[in-house]
């Protein structure tokens, strides 16, 4: 899996305010694995607020309590909390690791969007990793890596551009997470951690249980897009990540991601970017954005 092997890390950003200009403010971006019980963060104590936090886990499973109400925090799901606030995170002594991403940012600007957002999905959800609020998040995790979030005028559009992709999703009833039958939910699961191994929309098909015209049907009309849309959707961007942090060439990433040849792996690339793989990877400080299309 390319998250596996992807390396970690937490940035930090600390560029001065400007009271004469409407800024978002990043604090920090991360993709982190903990496997220590001692990983613990009480939202009471912290004295770097105010900041929202928003914190999807990738792999493994972590805790938060919010209040009295304690929730599990599994793969696939992520929760939103304001600091300071009565929230406690933490990595549970009966689990072995906690693999997350997570965004913290100042609330100046996004306070009511955060709140409508949460009045929405509430403070615990299920995002699909290839989903526009993990893929932005993804990207401007990329972006810190990179080095190329270099002033505040950057570091604010990412993070406007992140809280409109979440507000876009809360606000698409037909395609909330909660509102998708297993069937595909389940489907979702298996293209994000299969995507380099599968075989094709029958195999999706028995997976779900239904049959394979049903189950297109159905995975269309909650998703936007066909299986095999979704599928090299999740293919492109992986590959979008070797192509930045590895001189692998295109047939290496092609196999890696699950494409048979080079050539068909370009085919798909250049329809879905824009760009052929080698022209993205000479002009990598092209705004990941070019990738957050919609079906």
């Amino acid at each position: 899996m390319i998250e596996a092997a992807a390396e970690y890390g937490t940035y930090g950003f600390r560029f001065a305010d400007s009271p004469e200009l409407p800024l978002c403010g990043l604090f920090a971006v991360g993709r982190e694995r903990e496997v220590s019980a001692a990983y613990r963060w009480d939202g009471l104590t912290r004295d770097d607020g105010p900041l929202l936090l928003f914190q999807y886990t990738l792999a493994g499973q972590g805790a938060v309590e919010i209040g009295e109400r304690r929730e599990d925090v599994r793969p696939g799901s992520a929760f939103l909390v304001e600091i300071p606030g009565d929230h406690r995170y933490y990595l549970p002594a009966d689990h072995a690791e906690w693999t997350f991403y997570f965004l913290l940012f100042r609330p100046r600007l996004l306070l009511p969007a955060w709140e409508a957002i949460k009045s929405k999905l509430g403070d615990i959800i299920e995002l699909p990793s290839g989903s526009a609020p993990i893929r932005k998040l993804r990207a401007i995790f990329e972006e810190a890596r990179g080095g190329k979030i270099t002033d505040p005028f950057t570091a604010s559009s990412h993070v406007y551009q992140f809280v409109m992709a979440l507000a876009r999703f809360a606000s698409a009833p037909d395609r909330e997470w909660d509102a998708w039958p297993d069937a595909v939910r389940a489907a979702v699961r298996f293209i994000d951690a299969n995507y380099a191994e599968m075989v094709g929309q029958s195999q999706l098909a028995a997976e779900s249980g239904l049959s394979k015209y049903h189950f297109l049907r159905t995975f269309s009309r909650y998703v936007g897009q066909t299986p095999n849309d979704y599928l090299n959707r999740v293919r492109i961007e992986r590959s979008v990540e070797l192509l930045g942090r590895t001189d692998w060439s295109v047939e290496a990433i092609a196999s890696a991601v699950g494409y048979s040849s080079g050539s068909y792996f370009i085919k798909v690339f250049r329809k879905l970017t824009g760009q052929t793989p080698g022209q993205y990877r000479e002009g990598r400080q092209l705004p990941y954005s070019r990738l957050f299309y919609d079906s």
